[in-house]
């Protein structure tokens, strides 16, 4: 049976965001911040900053606030980052070296122990520090080494073999760039990086207002048409 979490999506995806800001006030030498200054730089309200971050425990002082690198360490230990991960990636095309190269992997306690392809124009050169390893190797070298996190940066039509083999192997959790939703068991996690659906938001918040007004005067129409039916 799947764990229930016991707090929303929606927190979830709001504990990076703080602790993004939060650090970024740690380094301007900011030392405490109220939950209203907060919400403020973050667009967020002070009573939905309260809320998340009560979710967890009360790390704040009534009158004081939030001491900025103390929240920031507590949110650090929440998200789990203050652990040591390893993490390989399958698929050595634009994402997969995109991932390897992205400064704030190791920062964040990622460790890459291993990158692997199957065209064998790549196999054998070098991504970073890590020699590019075939795809016929990934099971053997997880079931060989514990990884935590699999990485799959490769074509949609293979994704979800890649994804079996590495639960075969033993991964925690699976990070997909792949354009396609991938099935694992319950004691696997994943994340869905779907580049399309972050444009299709994009283009969706461009054209919202005029989609809006089409819709307002198409029912104003109707309801005029109605009225003159009636």
């Amino acid at each position: 049976m799947a764990y229930q979490s016991r707090v929303s999506d929606a927190v979830v995806r709001r504990l990076p965001v703080y602790y993004r800001h939060l650090l970024e006030l740690e380094k301007n030498g900011v030392e405490r911040i109220s939950s209203r200054e907060l919400g403020e730089r973050m667009n967020y309200t002070a009573s939905q900053i309260r809320q998340d971050i009560n979710c967890f425990g009360g790390f704040g002082q009534q009158g004081y606030g939030y001491h900025v690198a103390s929240l920031r360490q507590h949110i650090a230990v929440i998200l789990g980052i203050d652990k040591a991960y390893k993490a390989v990636i399958a698929g050595a095309g634009n994402i997969g070296r995109a991932v390897a190269g992205y400064k704030g992997f190791e920062r964040d306690g990622f460790t890459l122990v291993g990158i692997f392809d199957k065209d064998p124009a790549v196999v054998g050169t070098k991504c970073g520090s890590l020699m590019i390893q075939p795809f016929s190797e990934l099971e053997g070298f997880l079931k060989k080494n514990t990884v935590d996190v699999g990485v799959i940066a490769v074509p949609s039509d293979v994704a979800q073999q890649v994804a079996d083999q590495m639960v075969r192997g033993g991964v925690r959790a699976l990070w997909n760039f792949a354009p396609v939703d991938i099935q694992h068991p319950d004691s696997v996690v994943s994340t869905h990086v779907h580049l399309s659906d972050s444009l299709h938001i994009l283009t969706y918040k461009m054209n919202e207002e005029s989609l809006f007004k089409n819709i307002d005067a198409r029912q104003q129409a109707e309801k005029n048409e109605s009225g003159m039916l009636s």
